[in-house]
């Protein structure tokens, strides 16, 4: 019985030795493979991917173009992409000549960038004609560049001054503000918006490279937006801020071009600089979110301070996002609240309706901050028609709302968008320098 028992146990440490030999011998085999640049068809087979290679992207997404020449600019009614970037910038300068020249070379580089290309080559004894950051070929990638000037491009050069546009202004404080001088204002604002981020980092650092005489970086604010899954009729619906709610609901329709001429574009009747007609106003407010705060709130709290419900984004007498609330059966605020978000900026009253105003904004999350707490919120981004009966007087109206505890903007400004060029023997701003070519010199 013991003589079987140890010839058994013999036989089981040959097969363990085997066994060890095998796999001593695969190993030495895949060395020797990976060592010599040979793989087996089975390891292909099993996973060809490494840690170092890129995500791959659609090629129906990187040749996505959006045009570029147009009565308006695009990226304002154009349906948004996933990453935002914007970009205040001081311009150097000081002569109409100047002014002019960086007009047309701008309009250059966003022709380029947004309609891809080929960079072209250089001696290598030169910096290279393009960052690289993108490989050899430019794709388009959805990619948008919206170009406004800033109340200060105006202000602080007498042959720009007396063709302002009537409403634009510095940005000044509400009650619950706190903005920082380095994160305000500008002579020129800069929109990108595409498919990735690359594509905006890469187009700012081209505008940079090749513009450093005419133009500086002010500040600079990235952002996102959560792609979503479709509805199973396909339909989509509006994406969710770091507040948890969906940001969106109730905006005018982009895609209502009767009334985007309402609410976005300037016309002829609305008594502006002829240059003008066709341009819109831009308003940017960076605006940082407690979340952590808001973590701790109740759903119903939160719910009763937006007036919407958090999942569904219906209003609080609704059931889905695309229900209009009706404040008359609630003059007492017993469904919504009086001092509810939505119900303060869009009272829908047959006034309020002047005041509506295209929002095309973006999350962002910009690290931590000195007091540990996540630096995250909302880059806000409207056009209007008339900025101070938009954007203005919609914040007015929400002084003192019950969100103001969870929010604080820190940072912005406001912009008028110019115009767009009307084909390729056309540029960016070129009836404001026509314009300014038309008026005499002042007599010193």
């Amino acid at each position: 019985m013991v003589h079987k028992r140890e010839m058994a146990t013999e036989r089981e440490d040959h097969l363990i030795a085997d066994r060890r030999k095998l796999l001593l011998g695969l190993g030495v085999a895949a060395g020797s493979a990976l060592a010599t640049g040979i793989v087996t068809d089975r390891a292909l087979a099993a996973d060809d991917t490494q840690v170092t290679d890129a995500p791959a992207s659609h090629k129906a997404d990187v040749e996505q173009r959006v045009p570029f020449y147009g009565v308006h600019q695009a990226g304002i009614v154009t349906p948004r992409p996933a990453n935002g970037m914007f970009v205040s910038l001081d311009v150097i300068a000081d002569t109409p000549a100047d002014f002019e020249k960086m007009l047309r070379l701008l309009t250059a580089r966003v022709v380029f960038l947004t309609q891809g290309g080929t960079p072209p080559e250089r001696d290598a004894k030169l910096p290279p004609a393009d960052s690289g950051i993108l490989g050899p070929e430019i794709h388009p990638d959805n990619l948008t560049i919206t170009v406004g000037l800033g109340d200060s491009l105006f202000e602080t050069r007498p042959w720009l001054k007396s063709l302002k546009p009537r409403h634009l202004q510095r940005m000044t404080q509400f009650k619950n503000d706190a903005l920082v001088g380095e994160l305000c204002h500008g002579d020129i604002s800069l929109q990108f918006c595409s498919n990735t981020a690359d594509t905006n980092i890469h187009a700012l650092r081209d505008i940079l490279a090749n513009m450093p005489e005419y133009l500086v970086p002010r500040w600079k604010q990235e952002g996102n937006v959560p792609t979503i899954l479709p509805k199973p009729d396909g339909t989509l619906e509006s994406a969710r801020n770091f507040l948890g709610f969906r940001d969106g609901s109730a905006n005018p329709h982009s895609g209502d071009n009767a009334l985007m001429d309402k609410v976005v574009w300037v016309g002829d009747d609305h008594d502006e600089p002829k240059w003008a007609v066709g341009g819109t106003y831009q308003a940017v407010r960076i605006v940082r979110n407690f979340v952590e705060r808001w973590d701790r709130t109740p759903l119903g709290e939160q719910e009763r301070i937006m007036g919407r419900k958090k999942m569904s984004g219906a209003p609080m007498d609704g059931k889905t996002e695309a229900d209009v609330p009706d404040y008359a059966k609630d003059p007492d605020g017993k469904i919504t609240r009086l001092d509810a978000h939505i119900r303060l900026a869009n009272p829908r009253t047959v006034e309020s309706q002047k005041n509506l105003i295209l929002r095309r904004p973006f999350n962002y999350s910009n690290g931590v901050t000195k007091n540990g707490q996540l630096d995250q919120g909302l880059l806000f981004i409207a056009y209007q028609s008339d900025l101070e009966r938009g954007f203005i007087t919609v914040q007015k109206r929400l002084d003192g709302e019950p969100l103001e505890e969870y929010i604080k903007p820190v940072g912005g400004g406001y912009f008028f968008v110019l115009p767009g060029a009307r084909d390729s023997g056309d540029y960016l701003g070129r009836e404001l320098a026509e314009a300014v070519a038309a008026v005499p010199p002042t007599r010193s």
